[in-house]
């Protein structure tokens, strides 16, 4: 059996796949990078396990996470969403997500991608060796804590340290498998590949 992370509840398939295929592997994909910010922000006061059971709700309610089709969303489409059992109908977060699309926009001009602005919040120091047990793992850092208050001054929403933390967490930024999880030495590995080197091994 699989040794995984603590926070992943036994015998849940949707969690598992989530855990062992994509919590903590580097992406550099801005398509996907919306994706998390949508889902993060989303999750902000519930359970992440709410928020990936509506996963697929999401990538269809919000044009499969395309951001400048989200940024055009009208206020038609935004009553709409209100009215949509597959996403967490919450106003204040739907108007949320259309506004960070457009800010998401603006991220990507000023810095010619949106994974190109996050680099500046890595830490090249960080150690994740030091992470042996679920303990050791901190609810936010500095880096969490600057890359939340950089995007708040840009006007996003619902995106605290404790969020920012758990995206960088989700999108690779750190590596907080804890050691004895099998996907610590797999992920470390999948991370230590710059973007070109990723691309020619799934070309190959």
């Amino acid at each position: 059996m699989k040794q995984r992370c603590q926070w992943v509840p036994k015998g849940d398939p949707v969690y598992e796949k989530y855990h062992d295929e994509e919590w903590g592997v580097r992406t550099y994909d801005d398509r996907r990078l919306f994706e998390f910010l949508v889902l993060e922000s989303a999750q902000a006061g519930l359970s992440w396990s709410t928020i990936l059971k509506k996963r697929s709700g999401y990538r269809e309610a919000f044009a499969h996470f395309d951001p400048e089709k989200v940024a055009r969303f009208t206020r038609r489409e935004r009553e709409k969403l209100l009215k949509n059992p597959a996403i967490v109908r919450h106003r204040q977060k739907i108007d949320a997500t259309i506004k960070n699309a457009q800010l998401f926009l603006e991220v990507q001009k000023e810095y010619g991608s949106f994974s190109n602005y996050l680099a500046q919040f890595i830490n090249p120091y960080h150690d994740t060796k030091k992470k042996r047990t679920f303990a050791d793992i901190p609810l936010f850092t500095e880096q969490a804590e600057s890359l939340a208050k950089d995007l708040k001054n840009r006007g996003f929403k619902f995106f605290g340290p404790l969020i920012g933390y758990a995206y960088m967490q989700a999108i690779g930024m750190v590596n907080d498998h804890t050691t004895d999880c099998f996907r610590y030495a797999e992920v470390e590995k999948i991370n230590s590949l710059s973007e070109e080197e990723r691309l020619k091994k799934i070309l190959v």
